[in-house]
């Protein structure tokens, strides 16, 4: 048997392999080139966002340890003393009669016993406010890194005036100035997250 072999009528297939043009690859890095910053960017987004919200969750938590016990003092206390003073007992003069009650240091008694009270005051040394109750030669930090040196404590009536004298149910105002927040470490100023950063308060004493 002889088998002859017949040619495809049909026209012939290329034999060339397909390729991409130079525009198509032009085009094609183009776009992988854009997601690809475009990815960067939201990355670098996030991240200075989380470094925002990290600084002030730290410090609106450095601030909230610096006021509570100090509040919650104040509400409590029998008396208030506020004047300039330091560490060690015989280290404080109140404001006296006629003059502002303002200072940088504060004593509050939590009864009529005059030998029974905490110290609040500025350390200028260290630029700290520090807490000592009496009879204690060591003393606690309640907030680092301040500018203002005075007044820290004032005094004030119902409208928001200074008192002239120690009066009953005044309202005690504590305003903190800072240069840096201590979590995380963060300077303030121009440049910086906070361009200035401050604390203020203002309690009265509970009437019983």
């Amino acid at each position: 048997m002889n088998i002859t072999p017949v040619k495809s009528s049909g026209a012939g297939r290329s034999s060339r392999s397909s390729a991409f043009t130079l525009v198509e690859v032009l085009v094609a890095s183009s776009i992988m080139l854009l997601a690809l910053v475009g990815v960067l960017a939201v990355q670098f987004f996030g991240m200075k966002l989380f470094e925002l919200t990290k600084s002030k969750l730290g410090a609106s938590d450095d601030a909230r340890k610096a006021i509570d016990l100090l509040v919650t003092e104040i509400r409590v206390s029998k008396m208030i003393r506020i004047g300039d003073g330091g560490l060690g007992a015989p280290n404080f003069t109140d404001c006296g009669p006629g003059t502002p009650q303002q200072g940088n240091a504060i004593q509050i008694y939590a009864t009529t016993n005059l030998n029974s009270f905490v110290r609040y005051y500025f350390n200028s040394s260290s630029n700290r406010l520090e807490r000592t109750p009496n009879g204690i030669t060591a003393s606690t930090v309640v907030a680092n890194f301040i500018t203002n040196r005075y007044p820290i404590f004032t005094s004030e009536d119902a409208f928001g005036k200074t008192n002239y004298d120690n009066a009953k149910n005044h309202v005690i105002s504590m305003r903190l100035e800072f240069y840096q927040t201590q979590y995380p470490i963060m300077p303030i100023g121009p440049g910086s997250y906070y361009d200035y950063y401050k604390i203020s308060t203002k309690t009265a004493q509970r009437v019983f």
